[in-house]
């Protein structure tokens, strides 16, 4: 028996939304003051955060980039998986238990806290936005790959449909469920994820009786390349010179260096992303912080371990010519796996697999483009229309009127980018906005966190030192001219990829901290007292209400 798995995939994706849709109406009835709308009143134990920061944190690029590259790359796009799965260590041990104790809605209220206000608000909301829309393109493009795969789509015009389609419904759980909504709905594709990601592996396994040694072998074999399973295939790799056969020195070092900009992006720029910044206000203790990241580190981590099987069972089942048909990027190597593992195309089985797979990386795609909405339509109400524009005498309905505004604003922006930008590899997007976040907000919160003498020019020209240079080293990258794979091809004749890395990182994030030093250094304006008062408030949590009320 045969079966179309489409009709199945689009009742699934209709289901969730529906399911969805509700807990959002449900959720923003809870809503007892406009603040909720930003840290859903607080309430939160350790282990529903824990999950929700896991539902935001296991996007797109970690179900559908990670294995399409492992898939593709074999040891190399593992790389993606220790990385994101590191990162947290530096987010726990620096960053979650200060910044809940110290601020109240975002990353903006921390650094503002012993600053002037109007400078340092103005760039955390320029720096959130960013970096929100970076990671956001991310999700939209994996959101077209996958949902073009399900219900059979090949033209781009359906694929910009449905990246459209992703923008409308993220709106709509931010403005109508704000924090609280948008947390259960992370909690839920969270749970959906593991499940699913669980399964798969089980029955990837079950193939190679769960010999591990077995499944790497298959996947080496299938790939036909005998060093599949060596590092090299993808980063640092030597590239060898068309003309003369020789290794070409500059552009090996080039590749080498890539890599550690990479490797400093991904375990960075976790600490510094506003959307996961921002979960840990949505607690009501300091412990319950830390119990927040011990539970997501467990869910991420046996999550990562389980993209191995993913990544290489795709490689072994399905293959790489077959995945490169279907999306030159590898985003839906992870879906066309399920398809196999249930029977294969055409089968009940298959059919079934494929949609349950689909519409769970459909919510995944769904909770992370809402929490990166509402992380920077926040900022821009409580940063700049609240305390810069306003001068802080907006009141709270004001506020979240605005911040609902912008989520409409950030949206469009989002899905006139991600059409653009459809041809590049998911993870390999999310690399770059943690690249960003890295250069920009980490130095700013670290030393406004850690540094007595940190100041008002600090902080200002570590967040626009950062940005302007991870984003203008980024505009002249392969990334965007002179390469196949290039947001502008290099068949076009249109190539100013001067700058030799595609990931800025190794660039831009020690310049964040050099500006900020510099600007700190060449200031005069010293408050020591209000650093006392933030290192307690930050050890302790004590008036945390005050925090930003100066």
């Amino acid at each position: 028996m045969t079966i179309d798995h489409t009709t199945l995939s689009s009742s699934l994706f209709i289901a969730f939304v529906i399911v969805t849709l509700g807990v959002v109406f449900w959720a923003s009835r809870q809503n007892k003051q406009a603040t909720d709308f930003y840290n859903g009143g607080g309430g939160f134990s350790g282990f529903q955060n824990g999950l929700a920061i896991a539902g935001d944190y296991m996007s797109a690029a970690s179900f559908l980039g990670i294995a399409g590259t492992i898939a593709l790359f074999g040891y190399d796009g593992f790389l993606y998986s220790i990385g994101f799965l590191v990162a947290w260590l530096v987010a726990l041990l620096l960053i979650a238990e200060p910044l809940r104790n110290s601020g109240r809605f975002t990353m903006g209220d921390v650094l503002a806290f012993r600053m002037k206000q109007r400078p340092v608000r103005t760039a955390a909301a320029a720096s959130t936005v960013v970096v929100s829309v970076f990671y956001l393109l991310a999700q939209m493009v994996g959101a077209g790959a996958l949902v073009a795969l399900l219900l059979g789509f090949t033209d781009s015009t359906a694929k910009n449909w449905v990246i459209v389609g992703v923008g409308v419904l993220m709106i709509i759980y931010v403005t109508v469920g704000g924090m609280r909504g948008t947390t259960y709905v992370q909690i839920i594709k969270a749970f959906l994820l593991m499940t699913g990601a669980a399964l798969m592996t089980i029955m990837v396994l079950w193939q190679f009786n769960f010999n591990i040694s077995e499944l790497l072998g298959s996947a080496q074999a299938a790939s036909g390349n005998p060093d599949f399973l060596q590092p090299g295939q993808k980063f640092g790799k030597d590239i060898i010179d068309a003309a003369t056969g020789q290794i070409d020195q500059f552009a090996s070092l080039m590749s080498k260096l890539d890599l550690i900009s990479l490797a400093l992006a991904l375990v960075l720029g976790t600490a510094g992303l506003p959307h996961i910044l921002i979960r840990f206000y949505t607690v009501p203790t300091s412990k319950a912080a830390r119990k927040s990241v011990n539970w997501a580190i467990g869910n991420i981590g046996a999550f990562y371990l389980m993209t191995i099987a993913l990544g290489f069972g795709a490689a072994a089942l399905v293959g790489a010519d077959a995945i490169l048909a279907k999306d030159k990027a590898g985003n839906v190597a992870a879906p066309m796996l399920a398809e196999h593992l249930g029977g294969g195309a055409g089968s009940v089985g298959g059919a079934v697999m494929l949609a349950i797979i689909g519409a769970i990386a459909f919510a995944t795609i769904l909770a992370v483009v809402a929490g990166l909405t509402l992380a920077s339509s926040s900022s821009l109400a409580h940063d700049l229309y609240a305390n810069v524009i306003k001068k802080g005498t907006a009141t709270p309905e004001q506020e979240v009127r605005v911040a609902r505004i912008a989520a409409f604003i950030i949206g469009g922006f989002s899905i006139a980018l991600a059409i653009l930008a459809q041809g590049l590899n998911v993870a390999f997007l999310v690399a770059l906005a943690f690249a960003i976040a890295a250069s920009a907000n980490l130095p700013a919160v670290l030393m406004s966190l850690f540094w007595k003498e940190f100041n008002t020019r600090g902080a200002v020209w570590a967040i626009y030192g950062g940005l302007i240079a991870a984003v203008g080293l980024l505009a002249f990258s392969p990334v965007v001219s002179g390469g196949a794979t290039s947001l502008i091809p290099s068949d076009t004749g249109i190539i100013f990829n001067w700058f030799p890395l595609s990931n800025p990182g190794l660039i831009s994030i020690p310049f964040g901290f050099f500006m900020g030093w510099l600007g700190t250094k060449t200031s005069n304006e010293k408050n020591y007292a209000k650093y006392a008062e933030l290192e307690v408030r930050s050890l302790t949590g004590a008036d945390i209400g005050k925090a930003v009320s100066h």
